[in-house]
């Protein structure tokens, strides 16, 4: 993948370029089903495989870079990638799965498996992104389980967000499925069991209003469905590498940078 015609001489895309491993960028143009990215910190594209051209309208890499996700997707579906992308940049934590559509303007919609991570230069600071997403017809979840587990996700968080943590005979009620079938749906489509779906909804869920609100610790692990503090620590250390506490603290200070 050779560097970006356009749009790299400005000071946003060259940090984030000079962050970026060029074997890494090398490896992303073999990947067929597999759409990367990179995004700098003003939101552009400054890298893409030519998957990622493929689900624009556009022709070339040049055409691409240097623009933003509302000039190349529909609008509803470009807010949603943009506010992925601020929730990465606020928190500095990867995003990870997120099952959506990408769809351009006039274009037929996919479904694809997205995970964002976020990048820094040689003093820390936030350069940008970078994303890639599977795509899901490229494996062997047609669109109908792809659609019926999107529901069924939907259907999770809003348990979650009524205080219900469903189990595994809940879930296979909610899709009409046996649980053995529901297990193999879930698979094919997150690469997760049911329950650990729940269970990493569960920490997003708690990570959002860490991020989101200044609410006590012990009220956040309740609304994410932890019968008690400690237990919500472990379990959210042991899956995103650090405390409630410390990731609170550490998003908090990224945003009140963000604001100077």
């Amino acid at each position: 993948m050779s560097n970006p015609p356009n749009g790299a001489a400005r000071p946003e895309a060259r940090a984030l370029l000079d962050a970026l491993h060029p074997a890494m960028v090398a490896l992303m143009d073999e990947l067929s089903g597999v759409m990367f990215c990179a995004k700098d910190a003003d939101g552009r594209y400054v890298l893409v495989n030519q998957v990622f051209v493929g689900r624009t309208r556009e022709r070339s890499r040049r055409d691409v870079i240097g623009k933003r996700a509302v000039d190349l997707f529909v609008p509803e579906l470009a807010e949603r990638y943009e506010s992925q992308d601020e929730l990465v940049r606020t928190t500095d934590k990867p995003l990870r799965g997120e099952l959506e559509l990408i769809r351009h303007v006039g274009g037929a919609p996919g479904w694809f498996l997205t995970s964002k991570l976020p990048l820094h230069d040689a003093d820390g600071r936030y350069v940008g992104l970078v994303s890639v997403s599977q795509d899901l017809r490229s494996g062997d979840a047609d669109d109908a389980t792809i659609q019926a587990m999107a529901r069924l996700r939907g259907q999770i968080e809003d348990l979650l967000e009524r205080g219900e943590v469903p189990s595994v005979a809940d879930l296979a009620a909610l899709a009409g499925s046996a649980p053995a079938s529901l297990d193999r749906r879930v698979r094919r489509v997150f690469g997760l069991s049911p329950r650990q779906l729940v269970l990493r909804l569960r920490v997003d869920r708690a990570a959002h209003l860490l991020t989101s609100s200044s609410v006590p610790l012990a009220d956040v692990a309740t609304a994410a469905g932890f019968y008690d503090q400690p237990s919500f620590t472990r379990t959210f250390a042991r899956l995103t590498g650090e405390t409630p506490s410390s990731f609170r603290r550490r998003s908090s200070n990224l945003q009140r940078e963000s604001r100077r």
